[in-house]
Order: C-alpha cells, then sequence, then structure tokens
C-alpha cells in the first residue's frame, strides 16, 4: 500500500495550493480519505475527510477555506486549499480508512506573512 502526497510549498497568505494524494495498492473507492495536518510543536489535527459516497467533513478552522475531493478513477484525494493562512502551515499527511488505516509520507506547506 502506497499513499504519495504531492503539492506542497511556499506560498503567501491569502495564496491557494492544490494538495494530491495517490493511493495504490487498495480498493481505492472503497477507502473513506482524510487529510491531516502537524504542525512544529502541535499534535496532528484532522483537517477534512471525505466518505466512500462522497459525504464531506472539515475541521472548523479550515471551513469555506479548503475543499476535498476524489477521482476514483485516478485513485487519487484532493485538497483544494483556497485563502491559506500563515496558520495553514503544517505538514499535510493524507490518511486512507477501511477497517485499518494507511499513511502517506506528507508533504509540506509554508504560508508566510
Amino acid at each position: 500500500v502506497q499513499l504519495q502526497a504531492s503539492g506542497g510549498g511556499l506560498v503567501q497568505a491569502g495564496g491557494s495550493l492544490r494538495l494530491s494524494c495517490a493511493a495504490s495498492g487498495i480498493s481505492f473507492s472503497i477507502y473513506a480519505m482524510r487529510w491531516y495536518r502537524q504542525a512544529p510543536g502541535k499534535q496532528r489535527e484532522l483537517v477534512a475527510g471525505i466518505s466512500s459516497g462522497g459525504s464531506t467533513n472539515y475541521a472548523d478552522s479550515v471551513k469555506g477555506r479548503f475543499t476535498i475531493s476524489r477521482d476514483n478513477a485516478k485513485n487519487t484525494v484532493y485538497l483544494q486549499m483556497n485563502s491559506l493562512k500563515s496558520e495553514d502551515t503544517a505538514v499535510y499527511y493524507c490518511n486512507a480508512w477501511w477497517r485499518g488505516d494507511f499513511w502517506g509520507q506528507g508533504t509540506l506547506v509554508t504560508v508566510s506573512s
């Protein structure tokens, strides 16, 4: 099983980034997919999730700014991040869940103020 996250980088406050997480080795369509993040010195937190059926949920801190989506044909989950703030700076991890957890390696997002 491999979850390959990409799309992180350095962006100015107010800018946008789109993260991608390509999955292999799992039946992607039956998995709930989630994005977590971990800022320096802080615990990992759930940012957004999408069920196998397409239902979504978001942390209050990103509602209205971030959008999670999935493309089952490409085995990929996305996180569109708009109106980025300095407090969004973190390593972002994708997670696949169905009777167990799989994690990607993380991609760093740095938002400069």
